[in-house]
């Protein structure tokens, strides 16, 4: 039993009892509803030692469970302790049903209102209150009141975007969003989303790991005016220059005042991203909530012709320095030297660090070898990396944040030699990698509709993959950019050009092998010549070989190998000019037809 997690819990529910509550819930999300948590909010991690990236936790007044998907099913085990946690699955045991078989009638269930969306909240909500239960929202979370040694936040300032780069001013940005506002019948928006609203002021930061955000909360009104609602301190010199005429900025302990000020505002805001806390502190107050999606969303998706060159730029770099590792780790296999794959990780980006524009790493790199490589979002920080053995198969997923862009490739490498099998897998994942990247779509099309495009080889075979087929990805800000991606589920988010996504199809076979194949892909109008509508594809920002020793050109069209062939032709084309003495004979060799 862990004695320090045992305190913690003993702690929680000195507080349940102080406010007669029956049980608290702990997401792993913290007040922004991001996908990356500053280490500072990190409240699951404290409670129960589980570093996983998704997961919440139920203590009770004399039990505690922890719910976590399929991911994480090893890893809960090593981390969190089986005398003080029940484990339970995320997905097929909904914790609100959960908790309604635990407590009894007239059961308090606690939970901080910062912490979920209005969506949740009120599904939650309904369910308890039709069970006999309520839901309780704390003013102070349990977690905060006892986490003494309590992380600081990241203090450095917020950082001026330039207008170049953006392509357009702050003051054009939100007098559009404003309009978008009005048509929506509001008066303000709530813009809750941190790219959403370091976006609309071109503006970053370095307060969320992988994301070059400040974090905050924003008001828009249909006139373009904004409040920013963030840290008073991290205020640079010349913001106000550089945002513009119309924005009002506030310490973010003010928010509470400024939405108590809302009577009869109708405000626009986002049940399924923004906070519960900051649209029922709104509605309290008389404001009346328009239920929409967020209206920064789908113009930031929307990239122009400066985002694009900046994404275009920072893909040609990225190509050279993950070439560049590839090209080393081919001669430590040949040389019979194997590393772990933190070593491989950490060497990868030993080589964008080389670039003076870049800043970060995009999302953990997926460094995983043989097994590994078949749990999708392996994370080789979780437990002790694995060393790659000769002749299996290693996959590496990764991204970079450079000021003019933002990446995400994965490739999938041979080590030694292959079987035929893992050449017929590849094979397939390829062919599918193909057809989604040939795509000519009508306007109006969705990424819904796309997605069997990728899949289509492998359900021949009766196989698949259980993720997304691609996602959407910003320009220095988030690389998993809504509103539009590629998958099974229901998406109607039109695509339309100017929209960067992923392409990557997969495969996975438990214990054995992962393979993925993943290129970044900008949407263009098409080049058919003559068509009856207005037609789109996609255009490769990729530039980074991929391994033909996987490839089994027996199950590949015509088609499809002068597909490959000329992708190495424009690879080669593009980035050997940046390429010098072995590296660029690597370059050379692995571009060669096949």
């Amino acid at each position: 039993m862990s004695e320090k997690i045992n305190q913690r819990l003993d702690a929680i529910r000195q507080e349940l009892t102080k406010h007669n509550l029956d049980a608290f819930i702990i997401p792993r999300a913290d007040e922004y509803l991001g996908e990356y948590v500053p280490e500072r909010n990190e409240r699951l991690l404290w409670a129960t030692d589980f570093t996983g990236s998704a997961g919440m936790a139920i203590v009770l007044k004399d039990s505690a469970a922890i719910f976590i998907d399929g991911r994480y099913t090893v890893q809960v085990k090593q981390q969190v302790s089986a005398e003080l946690f029940s484990y339970e699955s995320l997905y097929d045991t909904p914790q609100v049903e959960w908790l309604i078989e635990q407590l009894g009638a007239g059961a308090r269930v606690g939970i901080d209102s910062r912490l979920h969306t209005l969506a949740w909240y009120q599904q939650a909500e309904q369910k308890l209150v039709k069970a006999n239960l309520s839901l309780v929202s704390v003013d102070e979370n349990p977690i905060d009141v006892h986490w003494q040694d309590r992380p600081a936040l990241s203090s450095e300032l917020i950082s001026l975007f330039s207008h170049e780069g953006a392509g357009r001013n702050s003051i054009e940005k939100r007098q559009q969003i404003g309009e978008l506002v009005a048509k929506q019948g509001a008066d303000m928006a709530l813009i809750s989303a941190l790219d959403s609203f370091c976006w609309l002021l071109n503006i970053r930061g370095s307060d969320v790991p992988r994301l070059p955000v400040t974090l905050g909360c924003a008001l828009l009104s249909t006139n373009g005016d904004m409040t920013l609602f963030a840290d008073s301190n991290k205020l640079p010199e010349g913001f106000s220059e550089h945002v513009g005429s119309g924005v009002e900025f506030k310490d973010e302990s003010l928010l509470a005042d400024a939405l108590s000020q809302l009577n009869g505002v109708k405000l626009l805001a986002d049940p399924n991203t923004a906070n519960a806390w900051s649209q029922l502190s709104a509605k309290n107050a008389g404001a009346v909530l328009i239920a929409g999606s967020d209206p920064v969303a789908l113009p930031k998706a929307k990239k122009n012709a400066a985002e694009l060159n900046g994404m275009r730029e920072s893909h040609l770099r990225d190509g050279v320095a993950v070439s560049r590792f590839l090209a080393w780790l081919d001669r430590e296999v040949a040389a019979n030297i194997m590393h772990d794959e933190a070593e491989l990780a950490d060497k990868l980006e030993s080589f964008r660090l080389t670039d003076p524009l870049y800043r970060e790493p995009s999302f953990d790199t997926i460094s995983a070898t043989g097994g590994n490589g078949a749990m999708c979002h392996y994370n080789h920080l979780d437990g002790t990396p694995s060393q790659m053995t000769m002749n299996s198969i290693y996959l590496v997923d990764s991204g970079a944040q450079y000021i003019d862009g933002t990446t995400d490739v994965t490739r999938t490498i041979a080590i030694g030699d292959v079987t035929a099998e893992q050449q017929k897998m590849f094979t397939l994942v390829l062919k599918g990698h193909i057809a989604l990247d040939q795509a000519r779509f009508p306007k109006g099309t969705s990424g819904q509709q796309l997605d069997g495009f990728a899949r289509q080889y492998l359900w021949q075979h009766g196989c698949d993959y259980d993720h997304g087929t691609g996602h959407g990805v910003g320009h220095f800000l988030s690389v998993h950019e809504g509103p539009q991606r590629i998958g099974k589920n229901v998406n109607n988010v039109a695509l339309v050009p100017g929209m960067v996504l992923s392409n990557e199809p997969g495969y996975y076979r438990a214990d054995e092998f992962g393979i993925r194949i993943e290129n970044l892909v900008a949407i263009v109008p098409s080049k058919l010549a003559n068509p009856e509508r207005e037609m789109m594809e996609f255009d490769a920002l990729t530039l980074i070989p991929m391994d033909k020793r996987l490839v089994d050109k027996s199950l590949l069209s015509e088609a499809e190998v002068n597909w490959f062939n000329q992708y190495h032709e424009l690879v080669f084309a593009k980035i050997s000019p940046m390429m010098q003495g072995d590296d660029l004979a690597w370059l050379t060799e692995v571009t060669q037809a096949i």
